[in-house]
């Protein structure tokens, strides 16, 4: 082993590091936000791309040359892009309807992999550059929208699941859902809910299940819409899940 090939090697190790870190910090992230995407995984996603680009780029300066002209040394790592999407389908979860959760775990498993790509081809800074605007789109952007946004992207939707006594109309649950007044007091103008799927169904002894997605206000807490359609008339029971 010549002196080329420490260097090589203790380049490759020093790549393997960086790209644990890198995934380290995206992985923390998404502990935090206890969603799909942990510390281990994204960790393994970016050292094994990490690993697969540096596979790759040797292997061409060890087997390539004048008797290989065709040899492309990204050629393995231009299959790890295509490759991660399988692994980053299994998080996302659709919950009925429209409502689909999961997205931004996806696209972050996507982003450690190329992350690995990039340190793994020595485009240290770069990647560096990469972690820090995740970070600051994934935190802080939400943030300042929340803050500075206009209303109608700081709203947040919430399953409601409601079994009705027979014989009522459930035009009228609909419109105090819906309307001015809820629960006796008048919160819907504050709250801005809106309705955005719904489903009935007759149940068993004549009563009815209404199934609903409404889309709330971030500051309506799936708390208060439960409170709020549990003191509808006729309601026998509530079921509510913030999507």
């Amino acid at each position: 082993m010549n002196i080329w090939d420490i260097d090589v090697h203790t380049e490759s190790i020093v790549k393997l590091l960086v790209a644990m870190l890198f995934g380290l910090f995206i992985g923390i992230d998404r502990q935090l936000k206890q969603k799909p995407l942990g510390i281990r995984t994204s960790m393994v996603i970016s050292i094994a791309s990490c690993l697969v680009t540096l596979v790759s780029i040797h292997a061409y300066d060890k087997f390539g040359g004048a008797e290989h002209p065709t040899m492309d040394p990204m050629r393995l790592a231009a299959q790890i892009v295509s490759g991660i999407g399988f692994l980053g389908a299994g998080v996302i979860l659709r919950r009925g309807g429209d409502a689909i959760s999961g997205l931004t775990s996806a696209a972050l498993i996507w982003t450690a992999s190329g992350i690995g790509i990039a340190v793994g081809a020595g485009f240290y800074v770069e990647a560096g550059y990469a972690v820090i605007l995740l970070m600051f789109a994934v935190n802080l952007v939400p943030l300042l929208i929340k803050m500075i946004g206009p209303q109608v992207l700081n709203k947040h939707e919430i399953s409601v699941q409601i079994i009705m006594e027979p014989g009522y109309q459930l035009t009228d649950v609909i419109n105090r859902i819906e309307g001015p007044e809820v629960g006796m007091h008048k919160k819907a103008k504050v709250t801005g809910r809106t309705i955005r799927r719904i489903r009935i169904k007759d149940l068993e002894d004549g009563r009815q299940m209404i199934d609903m997605v409404l889309s709330c206000s971030d500051r309506d807490y799936a708390t208060e819409v439960y409170n709020d359609v549990k003191k509808i008339e006729h309601v026998m029971s509530v079921e509510v899940e913030q999507l």
